[in-house]
């Protein structure tokens, strides 16, 4: 079933049933009222016989039941019986309608005013005290005229109920489209959107309502997935400049050894060469799959307890080992805190990366190959600052430097592949870290890195 079916059903079935019950509630309202007219006419009657026969000024029989008979008032089948105080029969209107018995007559001298139905007749009997011996007196009468209006009342409001249904029906079902007509819209349009037209967006109109906040949600959705393939487009592209370069060296001058007749310092000469470039091409590839791996989802990367205090002082250990003329100095602030303060939760093998990789950069650009890292802890957050001295960073280029494969205009001429602090940066965010970048001409630049105990 359709969503507008669904919804039309369900309007319309809610409504009828609180229609239905309106309807009851009035049918039962007004039947209510009517008996109780028709109960008030009797008394009136009742008491009108009492004042005329029993009262203080009281007629005949013969003239009563004359009046009685041309009575414009008078109501079908009407009857009226009196009995005194002794239960004795002095008044009957003829029509033999009732049979009173003497518990009756004992239940209306207790209650006073007495009302019940004896099938389709109503009988209303009261207590008449105004002369000095107490009587009590029966009216009766068929209330055919009420009927006929009740009947004809539930005639009309069961009409009503089954037409105010269909056009329920009708009326919901319209309704019911025009408020899924975004749906439609969305479903042609989201249609039309492929890999190769991700620019496309969804029309989110004014209305400021659930679909309309679906719809932004959607096309923020696809401002990501646009820039993710525009990401990969832009990763392959340069991927493949980047290692086609070298192969293209390694082969040229392999080709060349391979057609001159070299002497053997300059074939052992060309083999460093194509040595260094292989090496170059390898921490390439080492950085390709570093970064193709910290773009993966954060719950497919295994995390643990880290000590970075310890961690900072292996990879310190490293450089000396890889980098001889690097100078890495460490500073922990407050020096004497507790081991605990420097644990935070992540993993040991990718922070080792990111830090890695903004000490190289960092010693990459210092003139000296000098490096300052700083460990500061709060009780939420510890913050790494990696300071170097080297050559100012353009303003414009801060947020390029963490685009892949692109280096800022202070990188000419020095290695790399523009790899090495993207990765970082990523790394840093699967952690719900923040990088940010500070660089002027006296002060130099430093990188500072903030990550959630």
């Amino acid at each position: 079933m359709s969503l507008r079916n669904r919804l039309t059903l369900l309007f319309t079935a809610s409504v009828s049933v609180l229609l239905a019950f309106f309807c009851l509630l009035l049918f039962l309202v007004a039947r209510q009222y009517v008996s109780n007219e028709f109960q008030t006419r009797l008394r009136s009657e009742a008491l009108t016989a009492g004042h005329l026969l029993v009262g203080r000024e009281p007629v005949g029989p013969t003239l009563f039941k004359l009046i009685d008979k041309n009575q414009l008032t008078v109501l079908p089948q009407e009857e009226i019986i009196i009995y005194n105080h002794q239960n004795q029969l002095i008044y009957e209107s003829g029509t033999d309608y009732l049979t009173i018995t003497p518990g009756i007559l004992k239940r209306v001298r207790q209650v006073r005013t007495l009302h019940w139905r004896d099938k389709e007749r109503d009988v209303v009997g009261i207590f008449f005290t105004e002369n000095q011996t107490p009587s009590v007196i029966f009216a009766s009468a068929i209330d055919i005229f009420g009927g006929r209006t009740i009947q004809s009342l539930a005639y009309i409001l069961t009409i009503g109920w089954f037409l105010m249904t269909a056009l329920m029906v009708i009326v919901g079902r319209f309704y019911a489209g025009r408020t899924l007509q975004p749906i439609s819209q969305i479903n042609r349009r989201i249609d039309e959107i492929t890999a190769s037209n991700l620019s496309l967006r969804l029309s989110e109109g004014a209305s400021g309502d659930e679909l309309a906040q679906l719809a932004r949600r959607f096309n923020r959705m696809l401002t990501r997935l646009e820039e993710a393939f525009s990401l990969q487009r832009s990763f392959v592209s340069h991927a493949s400049h980047e290692l086609r370069t070298p192969l293209t060296a390694i082969t040229g001058q392999l080709e060349v050894s391979l057609l001159a007749d070299d002497e053997p310092d300059e074939l052992r000469a060309t083999l460093h060469s194509v040595l260094d470039d292989v090496r170059g091409l390898n921490r390439m590839v080492n950085g390709l799959l570093a970064l193709a791996k910290a773009n993966m989802d954060e719950s497919s990367v295994p995390m643990g307890l880290v000590q970075l205090d310890v961690l900072l002082d292996k990879i310190r250990l490293d450089f000396q080992r890889l980098q001889p003329n690097y100078t890495i100095h460490t500073h922990l602030i407050p020096p004497d805190a507790p081991g605990s303060l420097w644990q935070l939760i992540g993993s040991e093998p990718l922070l080792q990366t990111a830090i890695f990789n903004l000490i190289d950069n960092g010693g990459k650009f210092s003139p000296d190959h000098t490096v300052s890292v700083t460990l500061s802890a709060t009780s939420s957050s510890i913050q790494l600052s990696v300071h170097n001295d080297g050559s100012l960073i353009p303003t414009d280029q801060l947020a390029v430097i963490f685009v892949p494969f692109q280096r800022g205009r202070n990188a000419s001429g020095r290695p790399g592949y523009g790899i090495g602090l993207p990765l970082a940066e990523r790394i840093i965010q699967l952690h719900q870290g923040t990088i940010q970048v500070e660089s002027s001409v006296d002060a130099g630049t430093t990188f500072i890195v903030t990550l959630p105990h």
